[in-house]
């Protein structure tokens, strides 16, 4: 079986920066693939970001908040960055960063059209693999752009690879790889692959800058870069220190400042001579004078003319370093040698060794992908709001800024992002399921993450949680203590428990709690409405605007996530009431909420003003009128699947050592018997297998209706996964008329043809790994209290019978085998692209697509979501470590259910 985790040396460097401080992880990809077309850059009127700073733009204008690159890292603080800029003698701009179309320019929104993969990461960021396919044709941006605006929302989008500038594989692979020989000592290996049948050159300018810090008014200490003689830059930072970039076979080098253009971008005259885009002008143009010839400034690059022959590849070696190295390149092969072999003993130990070649690699390349998608991300609202003269405390305040209310906030922190380019800011419920994938590499990362949200300078001091840099206001499902709990348990198993973080966590945790109990039920009925909610345009209006019909909308949704935020905050209690016994209390607030809002979406007896519709069998929205009548949105929807997440157990003595709690419970009981008898768990009361308990919203006989639709494959199971809305909707769209205007939704299994939210995203069909997670969670759970006894016909009709346990096994199967090769060779998620299925310079490539199609599987939406489509690792995780009997009969395989892998050979990722 090989040597136990704590005998790895990636884990030994983990257990190093955790217990003695020492700064392995001071280097990372912590560029953004994306500043421009960013809420922080935008200094418009309107609020128009896209179009206030372009892509266009970017190469000649300086950026306040942040930097993007090529491949890229940089310090923890993003003060100095590192990355590449290509140019292939044909494309009329130097290629320093990922290009893509806007949100107006998009037929489903914006879309990066660029092909480039994140390959291999350790958690520490010792070794980093990347891969950017350049083509040697002039790249296409006027047709992808135009042809992609021709389009409309019914048809598909125009991809790359559709222009046909990779036919004939005139193409270069570009792999950039890092390997640190110390924390501050880093090996990058760039390798130029020319996959056509002709020689072809390529530049290749590995580019170093500082952000720039200096042009703002608020810090004029300017750090400087300079000749250090053949092979070598020398950069200087106030903060930083000094640091050395080392190139092999002594290239031309290139110097300017990190300023922007401005007799480009406006006409008028430049601040410096040497200004931000002058490689660009340099190599492309031909302007030698564009360069400072002292060779100083805040940007520079190493020159690579690379004459590569057909079917050959040339390497470039470079060497970033706190000091100077005499002999740079002499162990270098060495260095990369050891990390590697160091990388693949790091993943063998931690997958399960039940995984398949073709699983391992999934496996290895979505958490890589997490690894790749962490970024630095630095806004300080005081300071934004009042440059947009929006400050509250200033004497006219402007109120059509965004985010204004937020002026508390100082964000500077690497952050796990939703996708580098697409999403290049955090979204909090992305990162919430972002930390169950990081759990499996690197605790501490995930913890932090998580601690993040909940802190006095990101949790507005009402209590809500930010939602994302559009609008902070909006609100994100609460999943944050769900997520708390996987990884408190998760690392208890692994024989760390962690108190104090559970405990800090809650504190935050609490605040939120009142803030959703306070804002979200105004009217206090336990009925809640927080908008979109994170399903974007699953509902049949933008649940986040006033309702054309007026009136109110209560959400089966937010009053699920609310039950399952009840939930998970009575487990943390219970846990804390070990330590503390005044959490008894504090435990017993929540099952009283749960109990209350369990009670508010079906109250004994028929009725029409509640969210279960009894004819049906399933949840629905309910739609408040004006004039006090009520109407159930018939829409099935993963709104309607959400209550059956809010399933949690808890094992016989896990409530029967808290006296006090059980008192107030037993208090309960003989104060609202009819509550309580009507949302017991079973006919039979509240006793399962090994006489644990359940808190669930659906009872016995709820389950098996609402499973009937959720396994049935004309309605939500479909061949990859639980589609967001019913198949049903096909042929049978949900139709209301308001105002002589027709409302529709209709099961859409790939794009969205409705402009909600931007048109980007789709909940009207496609398949989302998050709430799949959860469902998956739910039947695990459900099938530790029910056991055996308890089967249902999977697939709905098919005859065939299952146990809970057995149809997540069938869920996750379907899940996992988006990604991997069928009997056939293909791999669903890359549905008929011919290139990605059938080249072997592609077909082992994976994307983490946002969504897939609801009938073939095929990748949509942003290419790069690995942060919550990356759960499909701790999916193969479970699939190849847990089994019926664990759950059923062991604690621990319950909590391993929830996602909690299990130990390997007694020894646990990240315990020393």
């Amino acid at each position: 079986m090989g040597p136990a985790i704590v005998d790895v040396v990636e884990q030994k460097r983990l257990n190093d920066a955790r217990e003695a401080q020492v700064p392995w992880k001071k280097w990372g990809p912590y560029l953004s693939e994306r500043q421009w077309g960013t809420v922080r850059e935008d200094y418009s009127d309107g609020g128009d970001a896209w179009n206030y700073f372009s892509h266009d733009q970017a190469r000649s204008r300086a950026y306040k908040w942040g930097e993007d690159g090529l491949g890229g890292l940089c310090d923890d603080k993003q003060r100095l960055c590192f990355a590449l800029a290509l140019w292939n003698e044909h494309d009329p701009i130097l290629k320093e960063r990922l290009f893509g179309l806007t949100n107006s320019e998009g037929n489903h929104g914006e879309d990066v059209k660029e092909y480039y993969f994140y390959l291999d990461s350790t958690p520490t960021h010792s070794y980093m693999k990347y891969l950017y396919k350049y083509p040697q044709r002039e790249y296409p941006y006027r047709d992808l752009v135009e042809t992609n605006r021709g389009r409309s929302r019914e048809t598909t989008e125009y991809e790359l690879l559709d222009t046909g500038i990779f036919d004939d594989d005139r193409y270069f692979d570009v792999f950039v790889e890092y390997a640190k020989a110390g924390p501050e000592d880093i090996l990058v290996r760039i390798s130029v692959h020319n996959r056509g049948p002709e020689a072809a050159r390529l530049r290749v300018l590995p580019t170093l800058w500082f952000r720039n810090t200096w042009s703002w008014g608020e810090d004029d200490r300017k750090p400087s870069l300079s000749d250090a003689g053949p092979g070598a830059i020398r950069a200087l930072h106030h903060e930083l220190g000094e640091y050395w970039l080392h190139c092999d076979g002594s290239p031309e080098s290139l110097f300017t400042e990190n300023e922007s253009n401005a007799q480009r971008l406006s006409g008028q005259p430049n601040a410096s001579a040497y200004v931000k885009d002058a490689f660009h002008e340099y190599v492309i143009s031909g302007q030698s004078g564009a360069v400072n010839p002292a060779k100083t400034g805040t940007k520079a690059a190493a020159h690579y003319v690379c004459d590569v022959p057909g079917g050959a590849s040339m390497t470039i070696r470079l060497r970033l370093s706190a000091s100077r190295v005499d002999n740079a390149f002499g162990d270098f092969e060495d260095v990369f040698n050891r990390r590697i072999a160091e990388a693949d003993e790091f993943y063998a130990r931690i997958a399960p060794p039940s995984l398949s070649e073709d699983q391992r690699r999934v496996h290895r390349q979505a958490l890589a992908g997490m690894l790749w998608s962490k970024q630095y991300y630095y806004f300080d609202l005081e300071h934004w709001l009042r440059e947009h003269g929006s400050h509250p405390l200033l004497d006219t305040v402007r109120h059509d800024v965004r985010n204004t209310e937020w002026f508390h906030m100082l964000n500077a922190d690497v952050i796990s992002m939703p996708d580098k380019w697409e999403y290049p800011w955090y979204a909090a419920w992305d990162l919430a399921f972002h930390t169950v994938s990081l759990a499996l590499v690197d605790f501490d990362f995930a913890k932090e993450q998580l601690l993040l949200m909940l802190r006095t300078l990101y949790l507005h001091p009402s209590g809500q949680i930010p939602a994302y840099e559009w609008n902070f206001s909006d609100v994100n499902p609460p999943v944050h203590a769900a997520a708390t709990l996987w990884l408190y348990k998760y690392e208890r198993e692994l024989g760390r428990a962690d108190p104090k973080f559970l405990e800090r966590s809650f504190q935050g945790l609490m605040l939120n709690f009142n803030w959703w109990v306070n804002r979200k039920d105004p009217a206090g009925r336990n009925v809640f409405a927080g908008g979109f909610l994170g399903l974007d345009n699953i509902g049949v209006f933008d649940r986040s605007a006033q309702l054309p019909t007026g009136g109110s909308l209560e959400q089966a949704d937010g009053t699920a996530w609310m039950a399952f935020y009840c939930q998970s905050m009575l487990e943390i209690a219970i846990i804390l009431s070990e330590h503390d016994r005044v959490y008894e209390e504090v435990a017993f607030k929540f099952v009283q909420h749960f109990m209350w809002i369990s009670y508010a979406m079906d109250r004994r007896g028929e009725h029409q003003d509640e969210m279960w519709d009894e004819q049906d069998g399933f949840f629905y929205d309910l739609l408040r009128l004006p004039d006090g009548q009520t109407m159930r949105l018939k829409i099935r929807s993963m709104v309607g699947l959400l209550p059956l997440c809010a399933s949690t157990v808890f094992e016989a003595d896990s409530v029967i050592h808290y006296p006090k709690l059980m008192e107030l419970i037993a208090q309960f009981r003989r104060r609202y018997p009819e509550l309580v008898a009507h949302v017991a768990p079973t006919d039979a009361g509240y006793i399962g297998h090994r006489e644990r308990r359940l808190l669930s919203i659906l009872n016995k006989r709820k389950l098996e209706r609402v499973l009937g639709y959720l396994l049935d494959e004309n309605e939500f199971l479909g061949p990859h996964g639980i589609r967001s809305l019913s198949r049903h909707h096909l042929d049978h769209p949900f139709v209301i008329q308001v105002g002589g205007q027709e409302y529709k939704v209709q099961y859409l299994p790939a794009e969205s043809n409705t402009g909600m939210f931007g048109g980007n995203s789709n909940w009207r069909g496609p398949v989302w790994m998050p709430v799949n997670l959860l469902i998956v969670r739910a039947l695990v759970n459900l099938y530790s209290f029910f056991g055996d006894e308890f089967k249902v016909q999977c697939p709905t009709g098919s005859g065939q019978h299952m146990t809970l346990f057995e149809v997540a096994q069938e869920l996750i199967r379907r899940l996992t085998g988006t990604f991997l090769r069928d009997a056939n060779g293909r791999r669903p998620v890359y549905g008929g692209t011919a290139k990605f299925q059938n080249d072997p310079h592609w077909r082992d490539l994976l994307l983490f697509y946002e969504y897939f199609h609801g009938d073939n599987g095929a990748g949509l939406g942003a290419s790069h979501q690995t942060g919550w489509t990356g759960l499909v690792a701790p999916l193969l995780d479970l699939f190849g470590r847990v089994d019926a009997k664990t759950v059923l009969e062991t604690d621990r395989g319950r909590m391993m259910a929830g996602i909690i892998r299990e130990r390997v050979d007694g020894q646990g990722i990240g315990e020393s």
